[in-house]
């Protein structure tokens, strides 16, 4: 009866671990390209060291971990269409909405340069 019990406490425990793995890969949605776009581009802005890519990488983490990969796919879509000219653009730049899309991508960020950029305390 003992062995019985043990079998499915091991099963049960399982069980939760594989539920919170994939819990994780839910909330870390992001596609290997987007995450490397992202640091290629971050590391063109912030230099191309080892430490960049360091504070590069870790700082998609931190945003993928706050904002869900289609919030910031249409925050990113968003600034892209802001950055032309004519009416289109001004009808992006104008969009109470669109500010509101942009302002959670820039909280995220936010949160990752302080995760990911400030001086390490040694």
């Amino acid at each position: 009866m003992n062995r019985m019990l043990a079998k499915a406490l091991l099963a049960g425990g399982l069980l939760i671990v594989a539920a919170a793995v994939s819990a994780r890969a839910d909330d870390n949605d992001y596609p290997t390209e987007a995450r490397a776009d992202y640091v290629f581009g971050c590391m063109a802005a912030n230099g191309q060291t080892r430490e960049a890519l360091t504070k590069c990488a870790c700082s998609i983490d931190a945003i993928a971990a706050i904002l869900p990969y289609d919030k910031y796919v249409q925050a990113s879509t968003i600034l892209g269409m802001r950055q032309g000219i004519g009416q289109r653009a001004n009808e992006f730049r104008s969009t109470k909405m669109f500010d509101d899309k942009i302002a959670e991508l820039r909280r995220a960020q936010a949160e990752a340069e302080i995760r990911c950029y400030r001086p390490s305390a040694n």
